[in-house]
């Protein structure tokens, strides 16, 4: 090769290398895509809660949310009072007032003819009360508005309570009670709320005196001009409608909607048991269920002792497969499938403190033990600030499921009303409990908890306990409630449609 032609070769090698780009290694490339992932530039997201309009008509408050996505509308109502508000007489008329309400007619239609309605409309319907109130709601297409609330007013405004229902109902309600020791937990929860509430609305329960043919009769009509009235109801709208139709169709059901009677007490204040005590229920199951408790006087407020209490009864067992309860009784010594925590908080009231499990029975006792232990070791030392972070981020990062739909915003707003909460409640919530400290829970635990002084529920075979229940204090033997006379034979079966 001449010298003109090699370096002619070493020019074009020369060359071709500078066409090839380099390539760097797999760090550089690495470090490079974190080095701009890091030095992007994010604007800080601020999330808006939605609040409902606050409105009034006719005398009633209404909360009124549009939504306009979907051609689907929601009226609620609340009513302020319930079974807590009535003396024990009323307990039948009051427990069967939702079903009846749905299955029973109104004044101007039977039932059958209601149903036919309801289906013509495809209406979404419930109907239903707790100790402290009652509530239903209706959903339907925007297109049967004008047809559809009327409908559901007159069923709560002038209810048939057809005589064949009721006898519906009260079938249905004897054959509950019949079967009422067939649950184990169901009995264990129904007796405890007795034993520590004693003649309370929280620890009644049906019997059969109570469903005697003939027993409802005036008491339907009692309870309903108590609760159903205007001077009781808060009022909810969401959905696709406009305020002023929404309005005009409020204006009309509420014009000639009767008062309320003025039958409703006040609420009666709670006497929850203060002494200690082992109550057991002998009952040839595989499972004992197990319940530990005590009177707690932390109440629903704007307080550190309260977010403190709520942010303790995650840690101990209100979190699932995470709590201590858990690692300890089912992780670490495998004696149940779970373990869960009690504190309730009521906002008038004093409420409960202390956990709950079912075991097999040959280790009940060991069980219970270990149960009162972790309960101790939440006032013995304070939590980790891992488990105040854990819980802590988890309320925190589901704050926006809060506000999944305009009816769930509705609806929590109704709720703080009729408790006297404060609209921004759930955000004061939030940055309440976002201020619990490790102290703090463990200051609320000293304070509030104490094993020693737990009554203690156990339901199950005693001839296979592991151990004597004197062992964990002065026992006192529970018969379960002995069997109800059979009901009148072949009550009327009423309508052929179930109840919505």
């Amino acid at each position: 090769m001449n010298r003109g032609c090699a370096r002619r070769l070493r020019i074009a090698a020369t060359a071709a290398a500078l066409l090839v780009p380099s390539v760097p290694t797999a760090g550089t490339a690495q470090e490079s895509v974190r080095d701009r992932i890091a030095s992007l530039e994010v604007p800080e997201l601020r999330f808006t809660p939605l609040r409902p309009r606050e409105e009034t008509v006719g005398g009633v408050t209404v909360y009124y949310l549009p939504n306009h996505e979907l051609p689907l509308v929601t009226f609620y109502a609340v009513f302020k009072g319930g079974v807590s508000y009535l003396p024990r007489e009323y307990l039948a008329a009051a427990s069967a007032m939702p079903t009846l309400l749905r299955s029973g007619g109104t004044a101007s239609m039977p039932p059958d003819s209601v149903d036919l309605r309801i289906e013509a409309l495809a209406l979404g319907m419930s109907f239903g009360q707790g100790g402290g109130s009652a509530s239903s709601w209706v959903n339907f297409l925007a297109e049967h508005l004008d047809e559809a609330v009327p409908l559901w007013a007159e069923m709560l405004r002038r209810p048939r309570f057809d005589s064949a229902q009721v006898e519906v109902w009260r079938g249905a309600e004897l054959e509950r009670v019949r079967r009422s020791g067939d649950d184990p937990a169901a009995l264990a929860y129904s007796r405890f709320n007795r034993i520590m509430y004693g003649d309370h609305p929280i620890g009644w329960e049906l019997n059969a005196g109570d469903l005697e043919s003939g027993v409802l009769g005036e008491s339907l009509r009692h309870v309903h001009e108590a609760l159903f009235c205007p001077g009781n109801m808060v009022l909810g709208v969401a959905g696709d409608v406009e305020w002023d139709r929404a309005e005009a169709l409020l204006e009309e059901v509420l014009s000639d909607w009767p008062p309320c009677s003025g039958n409703l007490g006040e609420y009666p204040v709670p006497d929850i048991r203060r002494d200690p005590g082992v109550f057991v229920i002998h009952k040839p199951i595989e499972q004992s269920v197990v319940i530990a408790a005590h009177s707690s006087s932390v109440r629903q407020g704007d307080t550190p002792e309260y977010f403190a209490s709520r942010i303790g009864n995650s840690i101990l067992g209100a979190s699932g497969l995470s709590s201590r309860l858990n690692t300890e009784i089912r992780t670490r010594e495998g004696l149940a499938y779970g373990a869960s925590s009690i504190w309730t908080a009521p906002r008038r009231s004093d409420g409960l403190l202390g956990a709950v499990t079912r075991t097999g029975v040959e280790n009940t006792l060991a069980a219970t033990r270990l149960l009162l232990e972790v309960l101790d070791s939440m006032r013995d030392a304070p939590p980790t600030a891992q488990e105040v972070s854990r819980v802590v981020d988890e309320a925190v990062n589901g704050f926006v499921f809060n506000f999944g739909t305009p009816l769930q915003v509705v609806a929590r707003s109704m709720t703080y009303h009729t408790l006297d909460l404060p609209a921004d409640w759930l955000e004061r919530y939030l940055e309440g409990i976002q201020r619990v400290t490790t102290r703090g829970v463990h200051d609320v635990f000293r304070d509030q908890l104490d094993p020693a002084r737990m009554t203690i529920l156990l339901v199950g075979d005693t001839t296979r306990f592991d151990g004597s229940p004197s062992e964990l204090g002065t026992v006192t033997i529970l018969e379960e409630d002995p069997p109800p006379p059979p009901p009148d034979p072949s009550p009327p079966r009423g309508s052929r449609r179930s109840p919505r």
